[in-house]
């Protein structure tokens, strides 16, 4: 079915058209997953919400900005992929899904998360990048079990210090914000394995060897006047990384080095759960 064909059938309600851009899915698949990404919905078929059994739900690249209230049936849903769609708030039903280890909230427009949010304790992996979030809400920091923050693309100036209350958190995506400076609360998670600070406005970087968990540290395209200084064993991609010296100061003034960067970007694949 082409794209044109689907835009059109998505305005029809009747039960047929929907049945048709859903290729007749009428029972929950034997592997518990329900794939309706790019399907040109701008709705949720409430018969979806019948398979309570559901553990994974992909509905990416749609026309969303609603889910029903009856998604709260899927108690046992651990993944959810909400990105590419037109959310400008987190629908709160979303909260009550208590098993979800992964959510996907990228490329949407949200400026804020609910304070409900807090609720999804058994959450491992966020992704809310490509939003219009100016700050980090601080009820990301109130979800204790979190491992990785892909919170890249957004109009971020700084990071909140109940940050360093996410004990597990081990990768933080921040590229392409507004950071003028190092964020500070990251100098205070030493469990941190890979930092990605690229495409911001940082001028100096403070030394990061004191983290002992570090792996990576990205900070590609900054102003930056400086590398941060790392432990061995850890990787940098930026300006002066191993493969280059840092300028030398003469007389005051500082020598730049020019190489070709290769910008380190956040995995394109979806992670499943561990």
């Amino acid at each position: 079915m082409g794209n044109s064909l689907k835009a059109i059938l998505a305005f029809v309600p009747s039960n047929d058209c929907q049945k048709y851009l859903l290729e007749d899915l009428e029972e929950m698949p034997v592997d518990k997953m329900v794939d309706l990404s790019s399907r040109q919905l701008r709705r949720l078929p409430l018969h979806i919400c019948s398979f309570r059994k559901l553990v994974k739900l992909y509905l990416s690249d749609n026309n969303l900005n609603y889910l029903p209230p009856e998604l709260e049936q899927l108690q046992n849903l651990q993944i959810l992929a909400l990105d590419f769609n037109n959310f400008k708030a987190l629908p709160l039903v979303v909260c009550t899904l208590k098993q979800l280890c992964i959510l996907y909230l990228g490329n949407n427009k949200l400026c804020s998360l609910p304070l409900e949010l807090r609720l999804l304790q058994n959450l491992k992996t966020l992704w809310i990048e490509s939003n219009c979030l100016q700050f980090l809400p601080e009820v990301v920091c109130e979800l204790r079990l979190l491992k990785t923050l892909h919170a890249g693309s957004n109009a971020l100036r700084t990071l909140p210090p109940q940050l360093r209350c996410l004990r597990e958190l081990r990768t933080i995506w921040l590229s392409g914000n507004l950071l003028s400076e190092f964020p500070p609360v990251l100098l205070d998670m030493p469990f941190l394995e890979v930092i990605d600070v690229d495409r911001n406005s940082i001028w100096f970087f403070p030394s990061l060897a004191h983290l002992p968990g570090l792996k990576l540290v990205t900070y590609n395209h900054n102003p930056c006047r400086n590398a941060p200084k790392v432990a061995k064993g850890v990787r940098r991609v930026g300006r002066w990384s191993e493969e280059s010296p840092e300028p030398r100061k003469r007389s005051g003034a500082v020598v730049e080095m020019m190489f070709d960067e290769k910008p380190s970007l956040p995995p394109a694949a979806k992670p499943e759960p561990e």
